[in-house]
Protein backbone atom coordinates (compact mmCIF):
# COMPACT_ATOMS: atom_id res chain seq x y z
CA UNK A 1 0.00 0.00 0.00
CA UNK A 2 1.37 3.43 -0.94
CA UNK A 3 1.88 6.26 1.56
CA UNK A 4 -0.94 8.17 -0.10
CA UNK A 5 -3.31 5.22 0.23
CA UNK A 6 -2.39 4.87 3.89
CA UNK A 7 -3.00 8.58 4.46
CA UNK A 8 -6.39 8.41 2.74
CA UNK A 9 -7.65 5.46 4.76
CA UNK A 10 -10.68 6.25 6.92
CA UNK A 11 -9.55 6.83 10.52
CA UNK A 12 -10.77 3.93 12.65
CA UNK A 13 -12.39 4.77 15.98
CA UNK A 14 -12.37 1.01 16.33
CA UNK A 15 -14.82 -1.85 16.14
CA UNK A 16 -13.50 -3.27 19.38
CA UNK A 17 -14.11 0.02 21.21
CA UNK A 18 -17.60 0.18 19.77
CA UNK A 19 -18.16 -3.45 20.75
CA UNK A 20 -17.14 -2.55 24.29
CA UNK A 21 -19.92 0.03 24.23
CA UNK A 22 -22.38 -2.78 23.49
CA UNK A 23 -21.78 -4.10 26.99
CA UNK A 24 -21.73 -0.68 28.63
CA UNK A 25 -24.43 1.32 26.88
CA UNK A 26 -27.82 0.17 25.50
CA UNK A 27 -27.40 2.49 22.51
CA UNK A 28 -30.31 1.20 20.45
CA UNK A 29 -32.71 1.58 23.35
CA UNK A 30 -31.25 5.00 24.12
CA UNK A 31 -32.11 6.08 20.58
CA UNK A 32 -35.65 4.77 20.99
CA UNK A 33 -35.09 1.97 18.48
CA UNK A 34 -37.37 -0.92 19.38
CA UNK A 35 -36.80 -4.41 17.93
CA UNK A 36 -39.67 -3.75 15.52
CA UNK A 37 -38.03 -0.57 14.23
CA UNK A 38 -34.65 -2.27 13.90
CA UNK A 39 -36.18 -5.14 11.96
CA UNK A 40 -38.24 -2.85 9.74
CA UNK A 41 -35.21 -0.73 8.96
CA UNK A 42 -33.04 -3.73 8.11
CA UNK A 43 -35.77 -5.19 5.89
CA UNK A 44 -36.03 -1.87 4.07
CA UNK A 45 -32.26 -1.76 3.63
CA UNK A 46 -32.13 -5.26 2.17
CA UNK A 47 -34.94 -4.50 -0.26
CA UNK A 48 -32.96 -1.50 -1.42
CA UNK A 49 -29.85 -3.64 -1.77
CA UNK A 50 -31.78 -6.08 -3.94
CA UNK A 51 -32.80 -3.21 -6.23
CA UNK A 52 -29.21 -1.98 -6.34
CA UNK A 53 -28.07 -5.44 -7.40
CA UNK A 54 -30.38 -5.10 -10.38
CA UNK A 55 -28.85 -1.77 -11.32
CA UNK A 56 -31.44 0.42 -9.60
CA UNK A 57 -29.71 1.78 -6.48
CA UNK A 58 -32.17 3.85 -4.44
CA UNK A 59 -31.15 7.40 -3.59
CA UNK A 60 -31.11 8.42 0.09
CA UNK A 61 -34.43 9.84 1.18
CA UNK A 62 -33.19 12.15 3.93
CA UNK A 63 -29.60 13.06 3.16
CA UNK A 64 -28.39 15.41 0.45
CA UNK A 65 -25.71 14.10 -1.91
CA UNK A 66 -22.97 15.87 0.06
CA UNK A 67 -24.32 14.67 3.40
CA UNK A 68 -24.55 11.15 2.04
CA UNK A 69 -20.88 11.16 1.04
CA UNK A 70 -19.94 12.47 4.49
CA UNK A 71 -22.08 9.89 6.29
CA UNK A 72 -20.41 7.06 4.38
CA UNK A 73 -16.91 8.28 5.21
CA UNK A 74 -17.79 8.91 8.84
CA UNK A 75 -19.53 5.55 9.29
CA UNK A 76 -16.40 3.74 8.10
CA UNK A 77 -14.36 5.81 10.52
CA UNK A 78 -16.46 4.36 13.33
CA UNK A 79 -16.42 0.76 12.05
CA UNK A 80 -13.73 0.20 9.43
CA UNK A 81 -13.21 -3.02 7.53
CA UNK A 82 -10.81 -5.38 9.29
CA UNK A 83 -9.63 -8.97 9.09
CA UNK A 84 -12.75 -10.17 10.87
CA UNK A 85 -15.51 -8.58 8.78
CA UNK A 86 -16.50 -5.69 6.60
CA UNK A 87 -16.98 -2.02 7.35
CA UNK A 88 -20.09 -0.03 8.22
CA UNK A 89 -20.74 0.75 4.57
CA UNK A 90 -20.26 -2.93 3.67
CA UNK A 91 -23.05 -3.68 6.17
CA UNK A 92 -25.26 -0.95 4.60
CA UNK A 93 -25.22 1.11 7.77
CA UNK A 94 -25.58 4.46 5.96
CA UNK A 95 -28.76 3.12 4.35
CA UNK A 96 -29.94 2.00 7.79
CA UNK A 97 -29.37 5.49 9.22
CA UNK A 98 -31.17 7.11 6.28
CA UNK A 99 -34.12 4.80 6.92
CA UNK A 100 -34.20 5.53 10.66
CA UNK A 101 -34.18 9.28 10.03
CA UNK A 102 -37.30 8.93 7.89
CA UNK A 103 -38.90 6.17 9.94
CA UNK A 104 -42.73 6.43 9.84
CA UNK A 105 -42.91 4.31 13.01
CA UNK A 106 -41.21 7.03 15.05
CA UNK A 107 -43.05 9.76 16.90
CA UNK A 108 -42.95 12.84 14.61
CA UNK A 109 -41.37 15.03 17.30
CA UNK A 110 -38.68 12.42 18.03
CA UNK A 111 -37.99 11.89 14.34
CA UNK A 112 -37.63 15.62 13.70
CA UNK A 113 -35.37 16.03 16.72
CA UNK A 114 -33.08 13.24 15.52
CA UNK A 115 -33.01 14.66 12.01
CA UNK A 116 -32.05 18.09 13.34
CA UNK A 117 -29.28 16.67 15.53
CA UNK A 118 -27.78 14.63 12.71
CA UNK A 119 -28.02 17.32 10.04
CA UNK A 120 -26.73 19.96 12.43
CA UNK A 121 -23.85 17.71 13.45
CA UNK A 122 -22.80 17.08 9.86
CA UNK A 123 -22.87 20.83 9.25
CA UNK A 124 -20.74 21.39 12.37
CA UNK A 125 -18.23 18.82 11.11
CA UNK A 126 -17.88 20.63 7.79
CA UNK A 127 -17.54 24.04 9.45
CA UNK A 128 -14.80 22.80 11.75
CA UNK A 129 -13.07 21.06 8.88
CA UNK A 130 -13.13 24.18 6.73
CA UNK A 131 -11.75 26.28 9.57
CA UNK A 132 -8.86 23.85 10.06
CA UNK A 133 -8.16 22.57 6.56
CA UNK A 134 -10.08 24.90 4.19
CA UNK A 135 -12.14 22.01 2.82
CA UNK A 136 -15.14 19.90 3.70
CA UNK A 137 -14.64 16.86 5.91
CA UNK A 138 -15.25 14.39 3.09
CA UNK A 139 -12.48 16.04 1.03
CA UNK A 140 -9.88 15.77 3.79
CA UNK A 141 -7.05 13.25 3.82
CA UNK A 142 -7.19 10.44 6.36
CA UNK A 143 -4.76 12.11 8.75
CA UNK A 144 -6.78 15.33 8.75
CA UNK A 145 -9.98 13.47 9.50
CA UNK A 146 -8.27 11.60 12.32
CA UNK A 147 -7.02 14.84 13.88
CA UNK A 148 -10.52 16.30 13.91
CA UNK A 149 -12.26 13.16 15.13
CA UNK A 150 -9.71 12.64 17.89
CA UNK A 151 -10.91 15.95 19.36
CA UNK A 152 -14.56 14.86 19.53
CA UNK A 153 -14.40 11.08 19.96
CA UNK A 154 -14.48 11.15 23.78
CA UNK A 155 -16.97 13.69 25.22
CA UNK A 156 -15.43 13.57 28.70
CA UNK A 157 -12.06 14.61 27.25
CA UNK A 158 -13.26 17.10 24.65
CA UNK A 159 -12.60 20.81 25.05
CA UNK A 160 -15.63 22.97 25.76
CA UNK A 161 -15.63 24.44 22.25
CA UNK A 162 -15.72 20.91 20.86
CA UNK A 163 -18.84 20.07 22.88
CA UNK A 164 -21.36 20.24 20.01
CA UNK A 165 -19.14 18.08 17.84
CA UNK A 166 -18.57 15.56 20.61
CA UNK A 167 -22.32 15.30 21.27
CA UNK A 168 -22.97 14.73 17.57
CA UNK A 169 -20.26 12.13 17.22
CA UNK A 170 -21.56 10.18 20.20
CA UNK A 171 -25.01 10.16 18.62
CA UNK A 172 -23.66 9.16 15.23
CA UNK A 173 -21.50 6.41 16.71
CA UNK A 174 -24.57 4.96 18.44
CA UNK A 175 -26.52 5.04 15.17
CA UNK A 176 -23.69 3.27 13.37
CA UNK A 177 -23.35 0.66 16.11
CA UNK A 178 -27.11 0.04 16.12
CA UNK A 179 -27.15 -0.41 12.35
CA UNK A 180 -24.07 -2.59 12.21
CA UNK A 181 -24.87 -5.01 15.01
CA UNK A 182 -28.48 -5.48 13.95
CA UNK A 183 -27.31 -6.39 10.44
CA UNK A 184 -26.39 -9.84 9.18
CA UNK A 185 -22.72 -8.86 8.98
CA UNK A 186 -22.76 -7.46 12.49
CA UNK A 187 -24.39 -10.52 14.01
CA UNK A 188 -21.82 -12.71 12.28
CA UNK A 189 -19.10 -10.43 13.66
CA UNK A 190 -20.42 -10.91 17.19
CA UNK A 191 -20.86 -14.67 16.81
CA UNK A 192 -18.04 -15.46 14.44
CA UNK A 193 -17.64 -19.19 13.66
CA UNK A 194 -15.69 -19.06 10.41
CA UNK A 195 -17.04 -19.07 6.87
CA UNK A 196 -20.49 -20.56 7.41
CA UNK A 197 -23.36 -20.59 4.96
CA UNK A 198 -26.52 -18.78 6.05
CA UNK A 199 -29.45 -20.12 4.08
CA UNK A 200 -31.96 -17.57 5.35
CA UNK A 201 -31.60 -14.32 7.31
CA UNK A 202 -34.21 -14.31 10.09
CA UNK A 203 -33.27 -11.04 11.75
CA UNK A 204 -31.23 -10.21 14.81
CA UNK A 205 -31.28 -13.09 17.37
CA UNK A 206 -32.95 -12.37 20.74
CA UNK A 207 -29.70 -12.81 22.68
CA UNK A 208 -27.97 -10.21 20.51
CA UNK A 209 -30.90 -7.79 20.96
CA UNK A 210 -30.54 -8.31 24.70
CA UNK A 211 -26.82 -7.56 24.46
CA UNK A 212 -27.52 -4.14 22.95
CA UNK A 213 -30.17 -3.35 25.53
CA UNK A 214 -33.32 -4.53 23.75
CA UNK A 215 -35.72 -7.41 24.09
CA UNK A 216 -37.77 -9.14 21.47
CA UNK A 217 -41.02 -8.94 23.44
Amino acid sequence: MSDREKDDEAPGIGRREALLRVGLLPFAAGLGLSPARLQAAQEHVHKGAAKAAKGKPPAPKFFTAHEWATVRVLADAVIPRDARSGSATDALVPEFIDCILGDPLAEPRDRESLQTRVRGGLAWLDRESRERFSKAFVDCAGGERTALLDDIAWPEKALAEMGPGAAFFSLFRDLVASGFWSSRMGVEDLRYTGNTFVAEWKGCPPDVLAKIGLRGD
